[in-house]
């Protein structure tokens, strides 16, 4: 495995509910370095990133904090991006999920220039497709797979080099239960590969994540970002916008085991942990759960048959 890179990027500029700033601090709490290194992982922690504050205006053509936006994820792409050009693995601490669109590009633009495949694993109970357009809010944490697929604001599509950063079918996205109708028509059109809360409750967890997996070899860099509202509110209460009926702890194990096993785990976002709304710190310990599971951890060790 790599070596590993801790970037915190507290912000919730992207957000509608405050609070998901303090989440890099609550992920360093629930020892979230420490656990990387019981693997015997090289893990340094590059501390925070800084950018503007949250202004908490309303929207302007579509769009709450844009120019904030767009800074904190440049930040944040270009963090990435150098540690990804030093052969480490970088790990997002959020921070809301408009931060995806930075990180993501960083990665594309890294596997672009090394010839490798991408796969996006997006895990979150919102598909995040909105646009100016349909966007009900204006909240940009709703808009971030749009926007790597080329629907967004130039400042956000061309942050990869060339728009759109990402083609449809290098993302699939898990978990979905919450989902505007705006966005609806236009995964159909665009033809993303979406696997809703009743088609993993009809074909089970397993099965889902070997179609997301489906295509992945040793020359594919596979990006998780992992939205801790993916997972059921009632085993992770810390998140700004909760939906009953996700995901159970071990689907979400399930999940983080079997691309552990694929062992082409590139780069990783943990975004949208509230402390503010969480108790006792346990979804933060929940995301650290699920990371170690990420890097290797599980129940049993299995002979091989």
């Amino acid at each position: 495995m790599k070596p590993v890179s801790l970037i915190g990027a507290p912000t919730d500029i992207g957000a509608s509910v405050i609070g998901a700033r303090l989440g890099p601090g609550a992920l360093r709490v629930a020892g979230i370095q420490r656990a990387l290194e019981n693997f015997g992982n090289n893990v340094v922690d590059r501390g925070d990133l800084t950018g503007p504050d949250n202004p908490m205006l309303p929207p302007v053509d579509g769009y709450r904090h844009l120019p904030e936006v767009i800074a904190w994820n440049q930040t944040l792409h270009d963090a990435v991006f150098a540690e990804l050009e030093g052969d480490r693995l970088p790990i997002t601490l959020g921070g809301d999920h408009c931060l995806a669109v930075g990180s993501i590009s960083a990665v594309v633009r890294h596997c672009r220039a090394a010839g490798k495949k991408v796969l996006v694993l997006w895990f979150d109970a919102h598909a995040d497709f909105n646009t100016a357009s349909i966007t009900p809010s204006g909240n940009l944490h709703g808009m971030p797979v749009a926007c790597l697929l080329g629907h967004g604001p130039d400042g956000l599509t061309s942050m990869a080099g060339a728009t759109p950063a990402m083609r449809h079918d290098e993302v699939r996205q898990v978990g979905l239960r919450s989902v505007d109708q705006g966005e609806k028509e236009l995964l159909h059109e665009v033809g993303v590969e979406c696997y809703d809360m009743r088609y993993i409750d009809e074909k089970s967890m397993r099965k889902v994540m070997k179609k997301a997996l489906a295509g992945v070899d040793e020359d594919t860099h596979v990006h998780v970002s992992l939205d801790l509202d993916f997972i059921d509110p009632v085993v992770a209460p810390g998140v700004g916008t909760p939906v009953v009926g996700g995901p159970t702890y071990r689907e979400a194990q399930l999940c983080m085991e079997m691309i552990a096993d694929t062992g082409q785990l590139g780069s990783i976002d943990i975004v949208e942990l509230n402390p503010a709304l969480d108790q006792r710190n346990a979804t933060a310990e929940l995301a650290v759960d699920l990371l170690e599971s990420l890097f290797g951890k599980s129940t049993l060790v299995r002979m091989q048959r």
